[in-house]
């Protein structure tokens, strides 16, 4: 889930990442003409790794799906998958080799939002489609592009959704702690806006260095403002940090932990002494909240993905979910593979997913609307189910949440070629 180059780090920045065997996605060499070839860049190096590769296993479902069904304008789908080791250049260079040498129609994927951004720029001057990953407001406000639909929720609509369901549950006083640089800034100014709305009250926001190792500054200060929660936006390391310190104050006990997501690749890599408080997430593989009474997509998703990889599916793949089959739903709409004619397709195009509801991408600046969750942490997750460690308990629809659309109007101009 990125806000900029360090916005989705993994919590946890261990062994795990630099383990990881990139997926065996090989591109086959035969005739590009009997294929459908769609270019996918992610981070499957680094500290994004763990996150990009359930993206990659996302996408890889719907292609499967696809092609059960005959794939698309008579073609069979191939997805061509390049590792732009969470480097902005690097993902250029990598789309470019996947349009230009490798034959690919359109892309998709990054968890890096300045890896998104520059992959957008790349995409719009080749002519192709690019569903992009990352949550920076920029990929569809000022920085927006025709041919990029964004699929995660934007920063703006987390710290609206998340606020909202901090109000709803928590209370109204809340005590930020948040990192002095882009993404924090980014999420303390949406907290204010909801703040304004709800007659809350943000009582302290203390700013903290990148790389903090010592919060006794900020955390001594806490108890005495009595917050109705403790707001955490820092990230990584610093957020493992804090909540371990945290919880040696005794604030844990006392004060409710919460903030706008957590991700669970992040958490299922914690002790269960460390998996507490309220956190935002984009989406989750069960509960009612998310994915309605019988929604039989979603489970037939989740039955697939936990067979295939012995996890169930995390937000990151229902984003390489959503990102490949509304890429392949369009150009199939569209009867074509021309970028134009189906980026008009996709745009305004309501469909049902993996979660509850009509979705589909804002005709004002491509952003996907779609709702955000809410829930607890559970240490232990639940009997028969270690990886369930979150109770959904709130649902924030997109309407109420994302950028309204004069803004978003103002934000986003799109340049359309002739």
């Amino acid at each position: 889930m990125a806000c900029n180059d360090l916005s989705r780090k993994a919590f946890v920045q261990g062994a795990a990442a630099a383990s990881l065997a990139v997926p065996a996605f090989i591109a086959h060499r035969g005739d590009a003409a009997q294929t459908l070839r769609i270019g996918e860049v992610w981070e499957l190096t680094g500290v994004f790794a763990d996150v990009a590769q359930n993206g990659v296993r996302g996408a890889a479902i719907a292609v499967d799906w696809w092609n059960q069904r005959g794939g698309v304008l008579g073609r069979r789908v191939e997805a061509l998958v390049e590792d732009n080791q969470n480097n902005p250049g690097a993902s250029v260079e990598k789309a470019r080799k996947l349009v230009n040498q490798e034959g690919a129609v359109a892309l998709m994927g990054t968890v890096n939002s300045a890896a998104a951004l520059s992959t957008s720029g790349a995409a719009n001057a080749m002519r192709v489609l690019f569903m992009a990953g990352g949550h920076a407001d920029a990929i569809s406000g000022k920085a927006c592009r025709w041919n990029t639909f964004q699929i995660p929720q934007t920063t703006w609509q987390i710290a609206h959704a998340t606020g909202f369901s901090f109000a709803k549950l928590l209370g109204k006083r809340w005590y930020l702690i948040t990192p002095d640089y882009a993404l924090g800034h980014a999420l303390a100014a949406g907290y204010e806006d909801v703040a304004k709305i709800i007659g809350g009250e943000i009582v302290a926001n203390d700013l903290t260095p990148l790389g903090t190792s010592d919060f006794s500054p900020y955390l001594t200060k806490v108890e005495a403002a009595k917050p109705d929660c403790l707001v955490l936006l820092v990230q990584g390391a610093d957020w493992v940090n804090c909540i371990k310190q945290a919880s040696s104050y005794g604030i844990t006990a006392k004060i409710p932990l919460c903030g706008p997501f957590a991700e669970l690749e992040s958490i299922w890599a914690l002790p269960p002494k460390l998996r507490t408080g309220y956190w935002g997430t984009d989406w989750y593989y069960k509960g009612e909240l998310v994915l309605g009474e019988r929604n039989a997509l979603a489970e037939r998703f989740t039955v697939e993905y936990r067979k295939r990889h012995g996890q169930p599916p995390t937000a990151e793949s229902c984003f390489g979910y959503i990102s490949m089959d509304r890429l392949l739903w369009g150009i199939a709409q569209a009867g074509t593979t021309d970028a134009l004619k189906v980026a008009k397709i996709l745009e305004g195009a309501r469909f049902r997913s993996l979660w509850e509801g009509e979705s589909y991408f804002r005709p004002v600046n491509h952003a996907l609307e779609w709702p955000m969750w809410f829930g607890k942490l559970r240490p232990n997750g639940t009997p028969g189910d270690p990886y369930d460690v979150f109770e959904i308990l709130d649902r924030q629809p997109a309407g109420t949440t994302q950028v309204p659309h004069a803004a978003a109007a103002k934000a986003c101009a799109f340049s359309w070629p002739s």
